[in-house]
């Protein structure tokens, strides 16, 4: 067979010609990406700069190079324009002309240099590329042209990672798999089956080492969840589906998209499913808060579920959102079936549960989704698996946080309850030059940066990955009796030494109220006294409260370590029975109430404290303390009102919920009572059993009352 460019044969390109000067989501793709191609090729022309910081204006040219001669190469396929052949040409003949006398560059982190970039990876993202759009000029070379880009360049690069960095390509990791993939496709590019095969294989060529299929087979959990979380997860699908199409089409008879049990859509799947309803992907372990299912190697991934797996109407509403396809023929069967469609609905994947751990064993993440008949989604979300490292990989790399049992809350159209991600302004270069912040472990990682109980003010794990890593929650329930009343819970122990905890979330559409309420029931177990802060980071402006409090004229951090010294203590004050606050945020109001007990305080505090570079962001949050041994915080989330501030417009700006009481708890239940201002009562009931013991008639007496009921959880 002659040669055929690696991921849109000519055959495809020229379906996707038809696709020009339309309205189409393709069409829309295409025109975008002929301006942005023709603008950098007039602007920047053909310039190879030399070494620079991560970030830095080096740094971003090479990036750029690659981006752009990767686009040149389909637009000539698709386009037939001779100019994007001549200048991909042009690029990767100069850069040939000076590869093989560079140094390497200067590392910044434990990542080794390359020649051209500050790390390997990086350099391995730009062959990958580069070598794609080499495929699609292939054809048009004279043999001196390929000997001179071939020997000087692709081959060079083929060494540095494969035998220079061997000790690191086998590494099971996101890393590694940029690192055989941009080996396999350049191998595939050049015609050098061996180099495919190692990328395919691992170096020993065993299959099990390393290699692209080894890389398949141990990175994700059953689920297809990744250990780093959603921010590093969505970069693996990038190289994952890149090199997916090469194999398919140079080897199919390796079946790729059906190795492992379609693991390539299961763990596709596992990314989509973890989003908020506006796109963004939760903040688990070091992760943007705005990178979203518009990243490119989701829009990849959707137009090759959609065009290889299942034409599905949930893709259809995941592509609509994304207002994007791949420019690839998959883009085309998404993008033809978009513009047939009538009536595409907001994408929801419901509520979940996805493992984490190789054999899904090491606990998860739970989300619940509720959508109302406005199309409104209200979500929820915890979080117990493992801690989020590859420490077999560079032990600077560690993208872990320690925190388990997180919550997060999205409705309305935002995050209302929050993490804060990771610290870093990537590719910002006069912020520690793009890379992560020092506050990113003195404040992102710590245990108070998340919506979860700290301990003695002390960080889950004592901070130690190591002991981290030894450490992973487990499902306690997750039952969806139906979508107006949902559960989930999980549990963590010795996180602390000494404590268990056991967090459970109902969500409850209840007739009375305008949105369903979030109940949230953190139980603790310790064997002696401790003080216990339940921080709440949210957006918005404080609203009221049903408590007095004080506001500090001078502000101090709140404590000297493990975070806390990053917190300005904004005011305090004392509450007994359960407290109450409640803020705006764009033009929703949102209450808060928790129960306390009579040496209980609410903190009000704010990010930025000890921050000369001013590299966090301000940002506020409540913490709710409260100490003693065994303990419950119930609390109980309402959504309520209406303010636009335009048309002077205020509904509802008080909730309906007025206090939250823990009537009691012991080990086989925790029961929970709301009380509203409209004289209404609401209990609810929560199993403390181990989850086979749960399918079960439970009944428990406090103060003098009987509660009987089935199941994990209940309203009673």
């Amino acid at each position: 067979m002659s040669y055929q460019p690696l991921l849109l044969n000519f055959e495809e390109a020229a379906e996707l010609r038809t696709a020009l000067g339309t309205d189409s989501l393709l069409g829309k793709a295409l025109a975008r990406d002929i301006e942005k191609t023709d603008a950098y090729m007039a602007e920047v022309g053909i310039e190879v700069p030399g070494h620079g910081e991560g970030g830095g204006y080096e740094h971003n040219r090479h990036k750029q190079n690659y981006i752009h001669i990767d686009l040149a190469g389909r637009l000539f396929l698709i386009t037939e324009d001779q100019k994007y052949r001549d200048y991909i040409v042009d690029m990767l003949t100069a850069y040939a002309n000076v590869y093989p006398t560079l140094e390497s560059n200067t590392s910044r982190d434990t990542n080794p240099p390359g020649k051209i970039f500050h790390q390997t990876l990086n350099e391995n993202m730009w062959m990958l590329y580069a070598s794609c759009a080499y495929s699609c000029i292939y054809h048009t070379l004279s043999d001196a042209q390929k000997s001179h880009i071939e020997t000087d360049l692709f081959k060079q690069m083929i060494d540095l990672f494969v035998v220079t960095y061997g000790h690191d390509f086998d590494i099971v990791h996101n890393h590694g798999l940029w690192a055989v993939a941009a080996v396999g496709i350049c191998g595939y590019a050049i015609n050098d089956q061996e180099s495919v095969d190692k990328a395919l294989y691992g170096l020993k060529l065993d299959k099990v080492s390393g290699g692209f299929l080894a890389q398949l087979d141990q990175l994700f959990s059953p689920d297809g969840y990744y250990m780093e979380g959603p921010y590093y997860h969505r970069f693996s699908l990038r190289p994952i589906y890149l090199f997916a199409e090469a194999i398919e089409r140079r080897q199919p008879e390796l079946k790729i998209y059906e190795f492992n049990d379609s693991v390539i859509q299961t763990t596709s799947y596992a990314v989509f499913k973890t989003a908020f309803p506006d796109g963004t992907l939760p903040a688990l372990n070091d992760s943007s808060k705005t990178i979203s299912i518009n990243d490119e190697g989701v829009i990849m991934a959707t137009s090759v579920c959609y065009h290889r797996y299942e034409q599905s109407e949930t893709l259809l509403g995941m592509a609509n959102h994304q207002q994007d396809v791949w420019v690839h023929i998959a883009g085309k069967t998404l993008s033809d079936d978009v513009a047939k469609a009538d009536n595409i609905k907001p994408f929801t994947w419901g509520s979940l549960y996805v493992t984490d751990g190789p054999k899904g064993e090491k606990g998860g993440v739970s989300i619940l989704r509720h959508r109302d008949q406005n199309d409104d989604d209200t979500m929820a979300l915890i979080w117990f698996g493992q801690h989020g490292s590859d420490h077999q990989y560079h032990s600077a790399l560690d993208h872990g946080h320690y925190d388990g049992l997180h919550l997060s809350v999205f409705n309305r159209g935002h995050e209302v309850l929050h993490d804060y991600g990771f610290g870093r302004w990537v590719n910002v270069e006069p912020k520690f030059g793009g890379r992560y912040i020092p506050e990113n472990k003195s404040y992102c990682k710590q245990t108070v940066a998340h919506n979860t109980v700290v301990v003695d003010q002390k960080t889950q794990n004592n901070f130690n990955t190591a002991l981290a890593e030894s450490k992973f929650g487990s499902k306690h329930f997750f039952n969806v009796q139906d979508e107006n009343f949902q559960g989930m819970s999980g549990r963590i122990s010795g996180y602390y030494e000494g404590i268990d905890m056991q967090r459970s979330v109902i969500l409850a559409d209840i007739e009375e109220f305008e949105k369903p309420l979030v109940i949230d029931v953190y139980r603790i177990l310790a064997d002696a006294e401790h003080q216990y802060d339940l921080p709440m980071h949210y957006s918005g402006q404080i609203i009221r409260t049903d408590f007095d409090y004080q506001v500090e004229s001078t502000l101090k951090p709140l404590g000297e370590d493990n975070g806390y010294q990053h917190l300005w203590n904004v005011g305090s004050g004392k509450v007994e029975g359960s407290s109450l606050v409640s803020w705006l945020h764009d033009n929703s109001y949102y209450s808060l109430i928790t129960s306390a007990n009579s040496e209980s305080e609410v903190i009000f505090a704010r990010t930025g404290a000890n921050d000369r570079d001013f590299n966090l962001r301000s940002e506020p949050a409540f913490i709710f303390r409260q100490s003693g041994a065994n303990h419950v915080f119930a609390s109980v989330l309402e959504t309520h009102g209406y303010f636009n501030e335009s048309i002077e417009a205020s509904v509802g700006a008080r909730g309906l919920v007025e206090s939250v009481t823990v009537i009691g708890t012991n080990d086989v239940a925790t029961v929970v009572e709301l009380k509203t201002t409209t004289g209404n009562s609401y209990n609810f009931a929560i199993c403390n059993l181990d989850e086979a013991q749960q399918d079960a008639t439970h009944s428990v007496e406090f103060e003098g009352r009987t509660f009987t009921w089935n199941g994990a959880f209940a309203q009673v």
